[in-house]
């Protein structure tokens, strides 16, 4: 018999209550840091963040949209819809790009100081710029009605994907940006303020070649400075290298630097930089040679509050030559670039000859920002430059002196995205610093680094694997982390912020001890040795930082683990195991297939940095003993992360099978009351009835476009170098500093990381899903794009015949109450519509 309509119906509780089960655990998962939940109303493809600092008022730029959140009530968005005309939307496809990055992405958005935000998007690439005013949030119209805009170009880049940064100093915009439709052609210019001041790089290689920007910084000199100095513009990006003659490109990490009143010179390098200079920035650890050359991310702050002397640039690199995944931070002094940018040129080759007399260095000093010593020679502008520091300039842009700097922390295996410090500690006495770092799951680890030990605290899930984090901004205290779907508001500062004796201990240097249950700030002197290893010893577990306790972990013959040891530091780190082990190490942790000859200790040691830069000192991170367990507690190991997952699909399974049940056997029980004393001959099933119920069969599904964040989109889970894909790998949970286990057997989970499913087929309610918790979810898992596909296409018909037949054997009883269930189950109020689908997934900015 065939009956596809009743069978689904008799399924459809049970697709339902799982679906439901699903987004209960996707939810469980946000953590309890979490605190309101408002949506996006549909936007989504967040990239760009303005705070204005006085009103706690946040500005994001997303796909079409602007929005705006007051960060001290996160209450409902207020949205701006700036889109493109379909006209354009149509021109912009048919040149060869595709639909979804032919909308207009809001890329830029500056404060212009007059109660108005400069705003601009890639418009199906053609840039446009608007004026937001803040009184009224609403965009300057035009004489027509519409928006009143002007051109991007050199402001904005065209494609959602590209690289770029911004920044605005004394009300004019700094720009390195793609300059053209085929994104060949790279810029950094003054973007705005008169036309005869917009100036911009050299079409050369020499300045850049290929860059891939990644963050800007004003540095505004005091007005007591002696030397009359210039404020500066940093920029920071990638480039590929052309001092390196080798068989494949060499990316490298550059610092640029332009000054505020350079206006061009006369006749040579008319409206460009005259000033413009770079160096190539070093992040290595000279013990191992490890070097870390693609700059991803910098965050610029001041040591001293109010000292420009004293701004340090955070950098947030990974490495051209690994294939693994792997995060490295360095940080730079604004003293020791200037050093390097004040030192020697480099002098490029220009033949093939071995020996290059480098080009005598004209005076006044090609390059140098106007000071007092200048203006006093008579050099009151570029302008009035000589032909010779010009051309010598233009010809040596890139410095031969490096600035280097020692990783304060190293992580493989994992992929960090955004970077933020908090300093410790008062003005006189920095104590230490607490790096926020957001992962391309939707993660927030915290590692806190005083000297040149780095401490992992915490380890935060915000958002679904499904988001990387792009923006993270503190304010008052609290950070303010952004993925191309949510928002997200959390502690940043305080003691208070490690709940726990252990993570309490682990930020002993950041000035906070364990009282009365609690953790503390206190000014008591920690004393000699390892303050955090002493710290952890006065715990009511008897584990330090580098003497941890001994595992024991009960196995069975043929199991895969993966012992997780975390490293922080740049040095490789070792395992102590039994000679004759089955073994392979990721990264600092080991994979181990039990066998008789592989029970026993594993033991893993990392180099720490010691006392000086080339004295690493051994400490033991992890240790584990594994036995074979007892025959009475087989089938007793545990799903790490998706036991209680299970348990609850299971419990709702047979739930929705008893429910199924028990309405066919209610509804059959009714007609077969109100059948007594009557015949009914049609005992065919409509073809039609329950097809609209069902709507489409199949799982809606989108490609991911070529997006600024598409790569961080992975159907696999990686954490601590570990793919978590449907294997029978054994995995053990990972907390802290590697100090934290559960004493239990972990294997992976065969969904997307986190125990949730990344399609549905059934929503629990169509009014979308509300959760309480401190996040702004565009749809949350609802939908990320706004499409969605409702039954079957238009114009597809049904093929004949299709569900219509009854074997001719069975009697009337049967057909007659399958008929009577279609029935009786159509009049429910829940069946009156079609079952909505989730929306399709879209990679997102």
């Amino acid at each position: 018999m065939k009956c596809p309509g009743s069978a689904m119906w008799i399924l459809l509780p049970v697709l339902c209550l799982l679906s439901g089960a699903s987004w209960a655990a996707t939810l469980g998962g946000l953590g309890d840091t979490l605190l309101v939940s408002k949506t996006f109303n549909g936007v989504a493809n967040v990239s760009t963040f303005l705070l204005d600092r006085s009103s706690g008022m946040l500005f994001l730029g997303a796909r079409d949209a602007i929005l705006a959140v007051d960060t001290n009530k996160l209450n409902e968005p207020r949205k701006i819809v700036w889109d493109v005309p379909e006209e354009k939307r149509k021109s912009c496809v048919g040149k060869g790009k595709t639909e979804v990055d032919c909308n207009n992405y809001i890329r830029l958005m500056e404060f212009l100081g007059d109660g108005r935000i400069y705003v601009c998007g890639t418009y199906a690439f053609d840039p446009q710029c608007a004026f937001l005013e803040l009184s009224s949030f609403t965009l300057e119209k035009a004489e027509d009605g519409g928006v009143k805009m002007e051109t991007g170009k050199g402001k904005c880049p065209f494609e959602p994907s590209q690289h770029y940064t911004a920044v605005m100093a004394g009300g004019t915009l700094y720009t390195a940006a793609t300059s053209n439709f085929l994104g060949t052609l790279f810029d950094i210019s003054r973007a705005t303020g008169p036309e005869q001041d917009r100036i911009r790089t050299e079409r050369s290689i020499n300045w850049l070649s290929d860059p891939e920007f990644v963050s800007s910084a004003f540095i505004e000199q005091s007005e007591d400075n002696p030397t009359g100095d210039d404020d500066k513009i940093y920029f920071f990006f990638t480039e590929v290298a052309k001092e390196y003659d080798l068989y494949t490109k060499v990316k490298v990490p550059r610092v640029a630097r332009v000054c505020k009143s350079d206006v061009g010179g006369m006749k040579t390098l008319q409206r460009r930089w005259t000033t413009f200079l770079k160096a190539q920035l070093v992040c290595e650890d000279k013990p191992s040679g490890q070097r870390y050359n693609i700059l991803t991310d910098v965050f610029t702050t001041q040591h001293t509050p109010g000292d420009p002397s004293s701004t340090h640039f955070y950098g947030l690199f990974t490495s051209q030559w690994e294939r693994e995944e792997l995060s490295a931070v360095c940080v730079f002094s604004l003293s020791d670039i200037s050093k390097v940018l004040d030192g020697p040129f480099k002098e490029l080759k220009k033949t093939c000859e071995n020996w290059i007399n480098p080009e005598p260095v004209p005076t006044p000093r090609p390059g140098q920002c106007l000071n007092n010593a200048l203006k006093a020679e008579g050099f009151e502008s570029s302008l009035k430059l000589p032909d010779k520091v010009l051309t010598f300039v233009r010809d040596h842009p890139l410095m031969e002196n490096s600035v280097t700097a020692a990783p304060l922390l190293v992580r493989k295996g994992i992929r960090y995205t955004k970077l933020a410090v908090t300093q410790t500690g008062s003005r006189e006495e920095q104590k230490g610093a607490v790096l926020h770092l957001g992962t391309d799951r939707g993660e927030l680890h915290r590692v806190a680094v005083v000297g040149q030990n780095a401490t992992l605290l915490q380890e935060i899930a915000l958002f679904t694997a499904h988001e990387p984090v792009n923006n993270i901004l503190l304010h008052q205290g609290r950070a303010l982390v952004g993925s191309p779907l949510s928002l997200a508001r959390v502690q940043a500062e305080g003691c208070a912020l490690y709940p726990s004796c252990k993570v309490c201990a682990r930020a002993r240097g950041l000035g906070c001890v364990w009282k009365d249950d609690a953790c503390k700030p206190t000014t008591e002197d920690p004393g000699q040795g390892d303050i955090v290893d002493n710290a952890l010893r006065k715990c009511d577990v008897e584990d330090g930082r580098c003497k941890p306790l001994m595992r024991e972990l009960q196995v069975s013959m043929g199991l895969r683990l993966l012992l997780p040891c975390v490293q922080l530091s740049p040095r490789p780190c070792s395992w102590e195991h039994p000679p004759h082990r089955h073994t392979r190490q990721h990264h600092s942790d080991l994979e181990v297939t039990v066998t008789n000859d592989s029970l026993g200790k594993y033991i893993c040691t990392c180099q720490e940095p010691g006392p000086g830069i080339r004295d690493p000192t051994p400490c033991r991170r992890a240790a584990f003993h594994l036995a074979l367990e007892h025959p009475s507690h087989k089938g007793n190991v545990v799903i790490a992360g998706s036991r209680h997952v299970l348990a609850v699909y299971i419990l709702f399974f047979f739930l929705g099978l008893v429910f199924g049940a028990f309405l066919l056997y209610f509804v059959t029980r009714r007609r077969s009351i109100a059948r007594q004393g009557h015949h009914l001959p049609d005992n065919s099933l409509s073809s039609e009835k329950g097809r609209d119920l069902l709507g489409s069969s199949a799982t809606p599904q989108s490609p991911s476009s070529a997006s600024l964040m598409s790569e961080g989109f992975r159907l696999t889970e990686k954490r601590n170098g570990t793919a978590t894909t449907n294997t029978t790998t054994t995995l053990l949970s990972n907390q802290g500093n590697g100090n934290s286990y559960s004493g239990t057997l972990i294997h992976s989970n065969p969904s997307n990381g986190h125990g949730n499913s990344l399609y549905s087929t059934c929503n629990t309610s169509s009014s979308g899903l509300k959760f309480t918790s401190e996040i702004l979810a565009a749809d949350l898992l609802d939908g990320r794009t706004g499409e969605r596909e409702r039954g079957r296409p238009e114009g597809v018909e049904r093929e004949s015949g299709e569900g219509d037949e009854v074997d001719e054997g069975l009697g009337d009883g049967l057909g007659d109450g399958i008929k009577g269930l279609e029935e009786e189950l159509a009049t429910f109020p829940m069946f009156k519509s079609p079952a909505p689908l989730a929306k399709c997934e879209e990679s997102s900015i």
